[in-house]
């Protein structure tokens, strides 16, 4: 199952991409930024939809 992020996610992380392809010339390097970036998002993501199991 594919995450859904929010637009406004999106559209930050369209800027980022764009900003790192125009600040970093080499290849390699800007494609680590882009996985960086996008490993930051869905590691928030998971953290902030876990719930607390309850004592039963």
């Amino acid at each position: 199952m594919k995450k859904r992020l929010p637009k406004s996610v999106k559209k930050y992380i369209r800027r980022e991409k764009a900003r790192i392809r125009r600040e970093f010339l080499d290849a390699k390097k800007q494609e680590e930024l882009i996985q960086e970036l996008y490993q930051k998002f869905f590691k928030e993501n998971d953290n902030s939809r876990n719930l607390q199991s309850s004592n039963k």
